[in-house]
């Protein structure tokens, strides 16, 4: 099984990004959540990666399994 980066809609507060990217690194999405703030507010390209992974990421009820 390949693994895959995609948004989550179950637990998301704002378009699941954060979310995916902890299932995708089998970490809590807390921890994750608090790095890309800090990521944010130290550098402020946290933002636009955020923003461009929400328009770009596909849903995880879109993608289908072979």
């Amino acid at each position: 099984m390949s693994r895959r980066l995609y948004k989550i809609e179950d637990g998301r507060k704002i378009f699941g990004v954060c979310g995916g990217f902890a299932e995708y690194f089998n970490v809590d999405v807390v921890l994750v959540r608090i790095l890309w703030a800090v990521f944010s507010l130290a550098y402020g390209m946290g933002i636009l990666i955020y923003l461009i992974c929400a328009f770009v990421l596909p849903n995880k009820s879109d993608i289908t399994e072979p």
